[in-house]
């Protein structure tokens, strides 16, 4: 059974749900939909991925008529929010009279023109180009019966005030009134004052507003190490779809030529892209055909897509509702997801906001190695192969072709070593990753335990030490310090100056450090057995 019949609304609307598998109704829908179906005017405390476009729209939709005039208004801050919901309605109508259309700024008023040609009963547009039409001639208000404002703190914020002062004079007073808002600051409750008859008023508890569902991780690096860390975040995890916030259309840009150059499918968005070019962007985006979107926070505005894997935060934002917004975009009503940011050691006030802003914690976590995401790709590599076998089980292409490898030798291993080489022709080259050192913390003199007393000798004294490795060898000072932290459990933060010689590296090593090299194991690199002596 869809609980959405327990409304009493349509059989239409209730097959329209059916085929597109909602079945049960999300917290801010199952409080909302009464009120407004009851038609009390109603504000909605609801952020991005509740599910807050259905909690309107589906009233909506019951009351419409279908005349030929325009009964409905939703105004949003941006055109990318506006074609969401405008997608989003389109399911609710799909096999009704009733047409929908959306109006905003950088479509040609040719198009839009066209669009109000066809009588649509409900209107979804940005203020500024709704204004325009208006003064046109081209929409009447006259007969609206149903007015959204949706994201309406964005849409003051981003200043459009006396843009919405215009609208409603226009729009009969004796209309329903729903304001959806991600957060209730003052402003939005004087709003509702001004514009609302005695609302009812819907605020959904943080524990239900999705980042309860979400792995939060933190990385922290040197700001010139951000891009190369994010390298290494991008192949460690290999997400399928996913996007990256900058707090500047510029880093936008930056990141995304650097991700590009790099050979990633990665597309950028911000408000001075045309509309052509944003249009394509998304419909890339969505199609699956790029999986890393780069974005400024107002030009992700809308962006509604269920399947991401993960936010990634390059830029830590600047207010705590922000990063809510954005991590809530790989949550999507009721699935986990995952949100990653990248954080100077400037940042860490600014994390601890956030976990008392969000009521949770953000995980630290070391910086995958370069063992860590060779190993990673070579398990997904694994699967992905299991899955073409059980596919192709049936796929005589290459037969011929494998036939005649497999007279070659009767050992596969050597055939197999040629396909997968084809795979992974050349091997990725990382570089290092500034981390910022730790200071040591002076210990008790009065400590009598060995791993104190030893920290009491060495205090923060560097010590220095040789390895039987050099050019010759064609190391470098980041896969030594991999090396060590991978086989000695060494932590970056112990390692200072290292100098590579033709056939030595003399390494300078905080005193804290020396008892994990003098266990020294049986270390090899690329076959070589590693020897270290203590100077």
């Amino acid at each position: 059974m869809n609980e959405f019949e327990n409304f009493g609304i349509s059989q239409r609307l209730i097959d329209a749900l059916n085929k597109e598998n909602i079945l049960e109704p999300t917290d801010i829908q199952r409080k909302a939909i009464p009120e407004l179906l009851n038609g009390f005017d109603v504000i909605g405390g609801s952020k991005t991925g509740t599910g807050k476009t259905f909690a309107y729209s589906i009233p909506m939709v019951e009351k419409l008529v279908g005349d030929g005039s325009v009964e409905a208004l939703i105004l949003c801050p941006t055109r990318e929010l506006s074609i969401q919901v405008q997608g989003e309605i389109e399911k609710l109508i799909s096999k009704s009279k009733i047409k929908c259309v959306a109006i905003y700024g950088g479509e040609s008023y040719i198009i839009q023109d066209k669009k109000l040609k066809q009588k649509p009963s409900i209107i979804v547009g940005t203020p500024g180009r709704i204004i325009d039409q208006m003064n046109k001639g081209h929409i009447s208000f006259n007969n609206v019966k149903y007015l959204v404002l949706d994201e309406a703190d964005e849409m003051l914020k981003m200043g459009f005030s006396e843009d919405l002062e215009t609208i409603l004079k226009d729009v009969p007073s004796d209309r329903q009134t729903a304001l959806f808002s991600a957060t209730l600051p003052q402003f939005i409750k004087n709003l509702a004052l001004k514009y609302m008859k005695d609302p009812k008023k819907i605020e959904i508890e943080s524990k239900t507003l999705t980042v309860d569902l979400i792995d939060q991780r933190l990385y922290y690096c040197m700001k010139d190490s951000k891009m190369d860390l994010l390298i290494r975040l991008l192949d460690y995890y290999e997400f399928n779809h996913m996007i990256i916030f900058c707090n500047t259309k510029s880093m936008v840009d930056e990141l995304t030529n650097f991700l590009k150059k790099n050979d990633y499918k990665a597309e950028g968005l911000h408000g001075d892209l045309k509309q052509l070019s944003r249009d394509k962007v998304m419909n890339q985006f969505r199609d699956n055909i790029v999986k890393i979107l780069i974005a400024t926070d107002v030009a992700a505005r809308g962006i509604d897509i269920s399947d991401i894997d993960c936010v990634l935060n390059y830029d830590i934002p600047y207010e705590n509702e922000i990063y809510v917004h954005r991590i809530g975009r790989t949550a999507r009503i009721g699935h986990t997801g995952m949100a990653i940011s990248i954080a100077t050691n400037h940042s860490k006030g600014r994390i601890k906001e956030l976990e008392q802003y969000t009521k949770s914690t953000i995980k630290e976590c070391e910086i995958p190695t370069i063992e860590e995401i060779k190993n990673n790709s070579s398990k997904k590599l694994y699967l992905d192969i299991c899955e073409a076998v059980e596919k192709n089980k049936d796929n005589n292409t290459y037969d011929k072709l494998l036939m005649s490898l497999a007279r070659r030798s009767t050992d596969p291993m050597p055939l197999l070593r040629g396909l997968l080489s084809l795979i992974n022709k050349d091997e990725k080259v990382y570089n290092e990753i500034k981390v910022y050192q730790k200071k040591e913390r002076t210990k008790s003199k009065d400590t009598k335990s060995k791993s104190k007393k030893s920290s009491k000798e060495h205090g923060n004294k560097n010590f220095q030490i040789e390895v039987n490795l050099g050019s010759v060898d064609k190391i470098r000072p980041n896969q030594l310090v991999m090396l060590f932290h991978d086989q000695l459990k060494v932590h970056r933060e112990h390692f200072g100056k290292i100098v590579i010689n033709k056939t030595r590296t003399i390494i300078d090593v905080n005193g804290e450090a020396l008892r994990f090299f003098k266990e020294n194991k049986n270390i090899k690199f690329n076959g070589k057995t590693v020897n270290i002596r203590i100077l």
